[in-house]
């Protein structure tokens, strides 16, 4: 069974499929997508898979991202959380750390929050001895949340034909 866990301002709960529209507002915005490929999504269906996909991280490996809900409105933010990471970079399998937020919630310190609860879980109630991250270089704000967190920048890599900072981060505990 997947965990919810509490911040300050946040509940990171299990995504679940009545959580497409959300999804689907979220990912079907070009600025959220501006850094991902630019390739947002064009249909509810689309969003249906990607929760799928989560779901099925559920299954396999106990872990997988969690929606990001203000605690005060009871609004959909965006999602965070850990995931067993196996396509991103070839010939390494990891444990990530990441988030995605609505545009409107941008700069409200949203995913630096969600991101250390996921950090702090991964290292004191799974044991990981490792969490790494990526960002394209570009994407400004991401790069920041990832240092802010903690996370060591340790090289760049080329996703997508964009390069991309490679961050990790040792269990601390």
């Amino acid at each position: 069974m997947i965990s919810t866990f509490e911040s300050e301002r946040l509940i990171l709960r299990p995504i679940e499929i009545t959580d497409a529209q959300d999804f689907f507002e979220l990912d079907s915005n070009p600025e959220v997508h501006k850094y991902l490929g630019n390739k947002p999504v064009t249909s509810i269906t689309e969003s249906e898979k990607m929760i799928s996909a989560i779901l099925d991280q559920y299954k396999t490996y106990g872990i997988g991202r969690l929606a990001m809900i203000d605690k005060k409105t009871n609004e959909f933010i965006g999602w965070s959380g850990l995931k067993y990471e196996q396509n991103l970079r070839k010939n390494l399998n990891y444990y990530d750390v990441g988030y995605r937020l609505k545009q409107q919630y941008w700069g409200k310190g949203y995913a630096t929050e969600a991101a250390l609860v996921s950090l702090n879980y991964g290292f004191k109630n799974l044991n990981l001895k490792e969490i790494c991250a990526a960002a394209e270089i570009e994407h400004i704000a991401s790069n920041t949340i990832l240092r802010k967190i903690g996370m060591q920048f340790s090289g760049t890599f080329m996703y997508d034909g964009f390069p991309h900072n490679w961050y990790s981060k040792q269990n601390p505990y």
